[in-house]
């Protein structure tokens, strides 16, 4: 149950987090000029919600660049199957994410129609756990085998979500940080960054939830979430149970409409190119003092070109296999490749009729009606999770057909699926799209350090924030802390950088 002084901040958020659009114009006027051009790389959900913030901080006079060689939504993608698209990148938004519910109230884009949907739990060899249609039967079904621990887990990541709000009371008033831990730190204290340096499991039987809870419920979740097992950090692993919550939302016409989107309302001009190399380079000012430049090269379908900018946001992940951006002139040295790495995840739609004996149930396939199929970390799982997929537009009238007619699957493995696999999986198929995402960090505590959010004076790093949890909200956050950040140290405003006393200032203001 939700704590009335929680219930009442939430509320108070929900109302006033976002009528901060001019503030910074004001607090800003007459100190320094305006940067001329700022650079943004990548144009995933981290880096339009940047060039949309950094809009919305430096005002309508700067050129802002976005540098995407491919696809604008980076993670975020739909492929097309017959006469619908589905979604195969990030496909669900968690209803307490406020600034990707802000995105789409700003842009006018409506979230997609929910159609009921029962999910279960395979083993490698049959189903341990099947959702009834009546909640009150699973009710008891939980209850008889776990007791009250999925009521307790549900108050757990509850209580973790109340400390994660408080980011945007911290965003609303301005304030920025300059490393993930201290970002960390303003909303849970000490108890974010233990989250961060021991497993989810570690963390929950410190709870007191058994291991059999674990291994059956828990890490059915991390597996569909992250493709990983409950010894990811606990920070990451609250946050991929928050996801098994209920109100999940998508957007109509897929979730990479809200990259588009942003990138158009940021008045930002995209280019098609591959940033190759940033350097710095010390020109003289027209007051007599040098000023740094940052000069950007980038290889796009015209060959090769580079540009200046005052500010460059890096939105895309400088690790092994993501990105290839070397840094040169810079003292201390940047490195092109930060430590770690991405973990792969396999993402396969089939368009056809399952074969529902695969999941070692007898009930015909005409009465199977569960959409959503998680699986546990046992020897016999080869998959991550499968999943009936509806269209990213529902038109009126659709019907997700049941498991006795074609329908569109989507796959989680953590390998690609070998034809003998589909064959086993499936009674018929007519066609099969591959997607091999390095879709989020390998995510093992303890907690090394993760990368900075400044890379050098007006050079910042967004994608630093993936290695406490990736998720599109978790970006949005990053980028609005990032866009802070830059206005901040711009206009050499310190005191709302690194700052942890807003609850002391808002009670003096009282």
């Amino acid at each position: 149950m939700m704590s009335f002084s929680a219930l009442s901040l939430r509320t108070l958020l929900l109302l006033g987090v976002w009528h901060t659009g001019r503030r910074s114009f004001t607090s800003a006027a007459g100190l320094t000029e305006p940067p001329k051009s700022i650079a943004v790389v990548g144009a995933g959900i981290g880096g339009t919600a940047a060039a949309f913030y950094l809009r919305q901080e430096f005002g309508p006079a700067v050129k802002i660049d976005v540098f995407e060689p491919d696809a604008v939504g980076g993670r975020l993608a739909t492929v097309k199957i017959g006469e619908f698209e589905y979604e195969t990148g990030g496909s669900v938004i968690h209803p307490l994410n406020l600034h990707m519910k802000h995105f789409i109230e700003k842009l006018g884009i409506p979230s997609r129609k929910n159609l009921p949907s029962k999910m279960a739990i395979f083993d490698g060899k049959e189903l341990v756990f099947e959702e009834s249609d009546w909640f009150i039967v699973n009710f008891f079904r939980m209850l008889w085998r776990y007791g009250f621990s999925f009521l307790r887990m549900q108050m757990w990541v509850e209580s973790v979500l109340d400390k994660f709000m408080r980011i945007y009371q911290y965003q609303q008033f301005g304030y920025s940080f300059t490393t993930v831990e201290r970002l960390l730190h303003a909303m849970g204290g000490d108890s974010f960054l233990t989250l961060m340096n021991q497993t989810l499991e570690e963390a929950m039987m410190g709870e007191g939830f058994s291991q059999v809870f674990i291994n059956d419920i828990v890490a059915p979740v991390t597996r569909v979430n992250y493709g990983q097992s409950v010894r990811i950090n606990g920070f990451v692993g609250a946050v991929s149970l928050a996801g098994a919550d209920s109100g999940l939302w998508a957007v109509d016409g897929g979730n990479k409409r809200v990259c588009t989107g942003l990138l158009y309302n940021s008045k930002s001009e995209l280019i098609p190119a591959k940033v190759t190399s940033i350097s710095v380079k010390v020109r003289p000012s027209k007051k007599g003092s040098s000023v740094s430049l940052y000069e950007v090269n980038y290889v796009g379908d015209s060959g090769s070109a580079h540009s200046l900018y005052d500010i460059v946001v890096v939105a895309t992940p400088l690790h092994q296999g993501k990105s290839d951006i070397t840094f040169s002139g810079f003292a201390p040295p940047i490195p092109s490749h930060y430590p770690g790495l991405y973990h792969q995840t396999v993402a396969t739609l089939v368009h056809g009729k399952l074969n529902v004996s695969y999941l070692g149930t007898s009930e015909p396939a005409s009465d199977f009606t569960v959409s959503e199929i998680l699986t546990t970390d046992s020897k016999g799982c080869t998959i991550n999770s499968l999943g009936c997929l509806d269209p990213v537009h529902i038109p009126n009238g659709y019907r997700r057909p049941s498991a006795g007619h074609s329908a569109v699957w989507k796959v989680f493995s953590p390998q690609p699926l070998s034809p003998e696999q589909l064959r086993e999986m499936f009674l018929s198929y007519d066609s099969v799209s591959e997607a091999r995402w390095l879709a989020y960090p390998t995510y093992r505590p303890p907690h090394r350090k993760t990368p900075p959010f400044i890379l050098h004076d007006r050079l910042y790093y967004l994608n630093a924030v993936e290695w406490a949890a990736s998720a599109m909200e978790m970006s949005a956050i990053a980028a609005r802390n990032v866009a802070l950040l830059a206005h901040h140290r711009w206009h050499q405003q310190v005191t709302k950088i690194d700052q942890e006393d807003l609850h002391t200032r808002l009670r003096g203001e009282l």
